[in-house]
């Protein structure tokens, strides 16, 4: 027999403290280096562990009479787009440059290395001569007509180069940084491969420096996809910062102290970090010279370089006086619509490296809202992990592969259409797209550790192939993380949360459901305390319940997990609840500040 009714449910508050489980780094780290293995181009090494990959674009640069087979592609098409390339080289050498030792624990020091060199080879192939480099093999625009895998590649593969009439001071500057680092990631393990990357580090500032002009002038088609905003002078900063930290060549800390000013080093107080704008690097990195004692004589201009490097800190750890990082509700950094997580997983990098730096020189970071610990900014830049990973209003992974609850429609050609061992028959441009890219059923290959573009400022993310700002992966994304989860191995995660509940001898007669309210995370964004309230409800009334609507009274954030109605204040059941058994239950996320939304039972149907 049908029952209709109405129940005001009191929940009595009871707090406690719990720690939540640590998310697991480890695994982490492992399948992020999964994710470079599948971007490879040219032919796969027998111990190639992604094994839906094939061989592809092993004829590139043949037409222009040049061997460019080898090094990565993007993101979810077949572009070698040389610049990001570069930056996600220098990245993943900063990363063995600071935490060997964690690489070395964990053994996966041997598969950092494989990918930097991956990259290196290629960038090798790409230098052939001191002033000219080959920047970009595919044309984006023709790619992007085009929904195939790698191995069945139809699209032209034209390559393009920048030399000293057609310039490209970005992209010569960003490979030399790359050059560079990975050298020092070497030169313990194989010392003349080291020094022939560092020749080439130093040729191409030499290049950059001598013949400056802005790479996408030189090379139109990337304008669309990867265009210079910043120019190339941070790129020029940057090569010299790291020649000197692979060097010790005063020629090249003279270079970067000299032209702090002109360059716009010490000028720029930037909150971006990324393939594009290194400024914020610049500085946090010629502030490891600074602090570690090795400024040669040009210690004033280096705090300079750090007071700035600083404002970038202090903005993403909300400690800039009013001038702080966007943070989106459940608390993750918020700086660009189109995948975002590259900005975040780049600015965590530094908040890493920079805490390891003051704590190994006995400082802390002076915000214009207090000093912060080097324990407090690692354990914020923890908190942004931490929501990649699922301590987030999704309670989604976007880490690919990484728990049970990840994206599965991610916008990535090759892990959308099944493998070439599986479907040994082409798949062309557009069957492609009628088969596969417009497909519901989840990606055949799971594209291990790429991290996807990842929610909006409001912490919505929609699940879908064709939604390209927040399903695809990127090698400039997934890069820094490498560094974060090695050092997070030796640091894991013990958050303690609030929970309050309401027991069960304690529900009040004749209610149909009791709730237990955790409140599993807290942080400050804008100036404003934000809580993470999970909520499970359990039915409490003997009876199968069919139907139920909930009203929220103060509610004022973002609910997931029900159905919203026509009245803001009212949720009912979720799609796929269409009966609840007695003692089952049903659990929902709510986000806001201040003090917890007060529950109503407005109405049910039990049989």
């Amino acid at each position: 027999m049908a029952r209709l009714m109405s129940a005001t449910l009191a929940i009595l508050l009871l707090f406690s403290f719990r720690p939540t489980n640590a998310y697991d780094y480890k695994d982490a780290l492992q399948k992020s280096l999964l994710f470079f293995e599948a971007q490879r181009s040219g032919k796969l090494p027998c111990d190639q562990r992604v094994t839906w990959r094939g061989d592809s674009g092993l004829s590139d640069g043949f037409q222009q009479g040049v061997d460019l087979v080898g090094g990565y592609y993007d993101s979810g098409d077949h572009v070698k787009f040389g610049f990001p390339m570069a930056f996600s080289v220098t990245m993943l050498s900063w990363a063995v440059i600071e935490f060997e030792k964690e690489f070395i624990t964990v053994d996966e020091l041997k598969h950092v290395l494989d990918a930097i060199r991956w990259g290196t080879d290629y960038f090798i192939k790409a230098h052939k001569e001191p002033n000219a480099l080959w920047v970009q093999v595919g044309d984006g625009d023709s790619d992007h007509l085009c929904w195939e895998r790698a191995e069945d590649m139809t699209t032209p593969r034209l390559a393009f180069k920048i030399t000293t009439i057609n310039r490209g001071s970005e992209v010569a500057g960003e490979t030399a940084a790359a050059f560079a680092a990975a050298s020092l990631a070497f030169r313990h393990y194989d010392s003349f491969y080291a020094d022939v990357l560092l020749l080439h580090a130093k040729q191409l500032f030499t290049f950059a420096d001598s013949f400056r002009g802005k790479y996408d002038d030189s090379v139109q088609c990337v304008k669309k996809f990867y265009p210079s905003s910043s120019g190339y002078n941070d790129e020029l900063l940057w090569a010299a910062a790291w020649l000197y930290q692979a060097t010790n060549d005063q020629y090249y800390l003279n270079y970067a102290a000299q032209n702090a000013a002109g360059l716009g080093g010490i000028g720029w107080a930037v909150t971006e970090f990324s393939w594009d704008n290194k400024y914020a690097g610049v500085q946090v990195l010629l502030s490891k010279t600074l602090l570690h004692n090795n400024g040669g004589g040009y210690e004033d201009t280096l705090k300079q370089y750090q007071a700035k490097g600083e404002f970038f800190l202090c903005a993403a750890l909300q400690k800039n006086s009013g001038h702080d990082a966007k943070m989106t509700p459940g608390g993750l950094m918020y700086i660009d619509d189109w995948n975002n997580m590259q900005y975040v997983s780049s600015a965590t990098f530094l908040m890493i490296v920079y805490s390891d730096y003051l704590a190994s020189t006995n400082n802390v970071l002076n915000c214009p809202d207090g000093q912060v610990q080097p324990a407090d900014i690692l354990q914020f830049a923890q908190s942004q992990v931490d929501y990649i990973l699922g301590k987030n209003p999704k309670g989604l992974s976007y880490l690919v592969g990484y728990g049970s609850n990840y994206p599965r429609h991610t916008h990535h050609r090759g892990a959308s259409i099944p493998s070439i061992s599986v479907l040994n028959t082409t798949v062309g441009c557009t069957e492609g797209f009628d088969k596969y890219y417009d497909s519901k059923d989840p990606d055949p290959n799971v594209i291990y550790g790429a991290l996807v573009g990842g929610p909006d400022s409001n912490d919505a993310f929609t699940d879908e192939r064709s939604n390209y700002q927040q399903t695809e992966p990127t090698l400039v994304g997934s890069a820094p993380l490498v560094g974060i989860f090695a050092r997070l191995t030796s640091c894991p995660s013990s958050t303690p949360s609030q929970s309050y509940s309401t027991p069960a001898d304690n529900k009040p007669d004749g209610a149909p459901l009791t709730f237990v309210h955790t409140v599993t995370d807290s942080w400050t964004a804008n100036g404003e305390q934000f809580y993470r309230h999970s909520v499970t409800g359990t039915n409490a009334c003997g009876k199968t319940i069919t139907y139920l609507k909930l009203k929220f009274d103060g509610l004022t954030g973002p609910l997931y997990g029900l159905n919203p109605t026509d009245d803001k204040t009212m949720f009912e059941f979720p799609a796929w609840i269409t009966a609840l058994a007695p003692n089952s239950q049903f659990s929902f996320v709510y986000i806001q500040g201040g003090e917890a939304a007060q529950i109503t039972v407005e109405k049910y149907t039990a049989n």
